[in-house]
């Protein structure tokens, strides 16, 4: 129940719609009993019953004879409407019932009504708190979880929680209401047949937590075989030019098929166990209604006991007594909606309730510019168990360009995702005008840094959306000027629709080169003191990676830039120029300094100019 609990909190800011529910619920369940209650005066009439009609006006003597006021009254106000006229009884009967069953059936729509803004809205802001969240941790989590197991989260999972935990806000108020007025009016009428109620109903509870026990575990397996199909789905949209590449449709295909026939045999066995709910409660209802039927007969059949009961009463009740039955079989599902709705909480509570790691201190700083210098302090960092940065020191001053070169592995990447703070060291620090980077707010901290990685990552989106992710307010002119500068204005220009041109997911509509330059002008937009390049020409042909250059070359103007080469060449002209080995700084300097020293750096130039 703590799920459901903590499910629960989020419709606080919908109470208003709650209260509208509830209230409404209370008249259903009025409503629901008294339809019942409304025949017994056609009854009399039918059944031609003796009982005195009142000729004055009743009177109100207590809350214990409220039951007996009612009926009187009822009473008396049909005989003053029909003036002992049978017929017309019949009549005043009729209209008493329809106008009861169409009171109870406008509070159930207004119950309804107001449940539908009260689930969705929760539903919503469980979905927005479950992705707001996931784009808040940090990166070594999601490296760690299977994207589709997060889609499954976000979709499936709040899903599941609409029709269990949320269907049950419907059954809260209205059934246990309908069943505890139904109880009322049957105790009135024969407390003695009313007793066999009460040694079913725990016979029934009993019943159906036995049936339910094992439901929130094979819902938590259906739910963990949807993530992984989901992953399967995801790698495979993703990697597709790949699949088709190597021939490996039938591979890929076979393990989606495993794992939907995995789901398929899960999904029967939850299901068949949920099923169950309902037979089995109808089943023990009609046993119920069976009782009743042999002792209430009985019961009509003495006229000469105290505890007789006519004829009309006795059918009231019976209606009364199956009444119960529909509330008992909703609060049965419910119950069992629970159970499975708590695999599904339990996944998205995992989620929400995932500490970030990076998450800003409470006296964070907001920085606003960038004045001298940045400093790696002796950091040491590892992703696991390994370290791949150790001991690394440097010092970068405001204006000038910095390289980090070595071979794959040598911890180049590492230093753009600690700048960025999309990992924070294991030790030592990361300073930017001496001051920690993990003291400043992210958000101030990566206003200050534009990156531009190997792999160009575009949306799905117009070129003019694309640019403008870091510069929101950022005019046509400037982004047309961000293109210019980044050498993609002379094919954006020519493309239909120009600015509002759609690039297609991922960028598929363009070429390696233009979608580069497109990222490059993204962060040229932005305008950021300090770049941070990621191998950002390595993935490129000659003549794209010709046209990049220059684009970079233009950009880092008048910038701090940190650049992550693979090809030696574009390095050339940086202020400093840091070999990586293993982690560690083997060697630094320009680049004459550095191939005179005929060390690390030199071999590395030697074996690419034989590529």
């Amino acid at each position: 129940m703590s799920h459901f609990t903590n499910i629960l909190r989020y419709a606080k800011p919908y109470k208003n719609y709650a209260a509208g529910h509830i209230i409404s619920n209370v008249f259903f369940a009025l409503f629901s009993t008294l339809s019942f209650v409304a025949l017994k005066p056609m009854l009399d009439v039918i059944f031609d019953n003796e009982k005195t009609i009142p000729t004055e006006k009743p009177i109100y003597t207590g809350l214990d004879k409220l039951a007996d006021f009612a009926g009187d009254y009822l009473n008396y106000e049909m005989y003053q409407f029909t003036e002992g006229d049978k017929g017309k009884a019949l009549m005043f009967t009729i209209g008493l019932i329809v106008a009861m069953f169409l009171l109870k059936n406008i509070f159930g729509y207004l119950a309804n009504y107001f449940l539908v803004f009260l689930r969705n809205g929760v539903i919503r802001d469980i979905r927005n708190r479950v992705y707001r969240k996931t784009i808040e941790l940090p990166l070594s989590y999601l490296s760690d979880q299977r994207k589709g197991d997060i889609l499954a989260r976000v979709t499936g999972d709040v899903q599941d929680l609409q029709y269990s935990f949320l269907s049950v806000l419907e059954l809260i108020v209205r059934e246990p209401l309908t069943i505890i007025f139904t109880i009322i009016a049957m105790v009135y009428i024969s407390p003695q047949l009313t007793l066999f109620v009460f040694i079913f109903i725990p016979l029934m509870g009993f019943v159906i937590s036995k049936i339910g026990k094992s439901l929130k575990r094979k819902s938590d397996r259906v739910q963990k075989e949807q993530g992984m199909f989901l992953s399967t789905l995801e790698e495979t949209l993703t990697g597709l030019r790949i699949i088709k590449g190597f021939s490996s449709e039938g591979k890929f295909n076979a393990k989606f098929q495993e794992s939907t026939n995995r789901f398929y045999n899960f999904s029967n066995k939850l299901l068949n166990r949920q099923n169950l709910a309902s037979p089995a409660s109808e089943f023990l209802g009609i046993c119920m209604i069976s009782v009743i039927l042999w002792y209430g007969g009985n019961l009509v059949l003495n006229n000469d006991t105290n505890l007789a009961l006519d004829g009309g009463s006795f059918l009231i009740y019976m209606g009364l007594a199956y009444n119960i039955l529909t509330p008992a079989k909703a609060i049965s599902r419910g119950l069992y909606n629970i159970k499975k709705g708590g695999a599904a909480a339990e996944r998205i509570q995992e989620i929400i309730d995932t500490p970030n790691p990076l998450k800003d201190k409470p006296d964070a700083i907001v920085k606003d510019g960038f004045t001298s210098e940045i400093k790696f302090n002796n950091i040491s960092f590892k992703y696991k168990d390994d370290y791949v940065l150790k001991n690394f020191s440097l010092t970068i001053q405001k204006g000038k360009t910095v390289a980090l070169v070595g071979q794959s592995g040598s911890g180049k990447s590492t230093i753009a995702n600690l700048i960025t703070r999309f990992y924070d060291v294991n030790k030592g620090s990361i300073s930017i005008d001496d001051i920690d980077i993990r003291d400043l707010t992210t958000n101030s901290l990566r206003s200050q840094l534009g990156i531009v990685t190997q792999d160009a990552i575009l949306f799905n989106d117009s070129i003019k959306n694309n640019l403008k992710l870091g510069n929101e307010k950022a005019s046509d002119e400037e982004v047309i000027e961000a293109l210019k500068v980044a050498n993609a204005w002379e094919f954006v220009k020519d493309l239909e629709g120009v600015l509002e041109y759609n690039i297609g997911d991922g960028g598929g509509k363009l070429s390696g080169g233009q979608k580069q330059r497109l990222s490059i002008a993204r962060a040229v937009l932005k305008s950021p003191p300090i770049m941070v390049l990621d191998e950002a020409t390595s993935a490129l042909d000659t003549e794209s990676e010709r046209l990049v250059q220059i684009a970079l070359e233009n950009m880092m103007k008048n910038r701090t830039s940190i650049v992550i080469a693979h090809r030696l060449s574009t390095i050339q002209n940086a202020d400093v120029i840091v070999v990586l080995n293993k982690g560690e700084i083997v060697e630094q300097g320009k680049h004459n300094e550095l191939m005179s020293k005929k060390g690390v750096y030199k071999k590395l130039v030697d074996m690419q100019s034989f590529e």
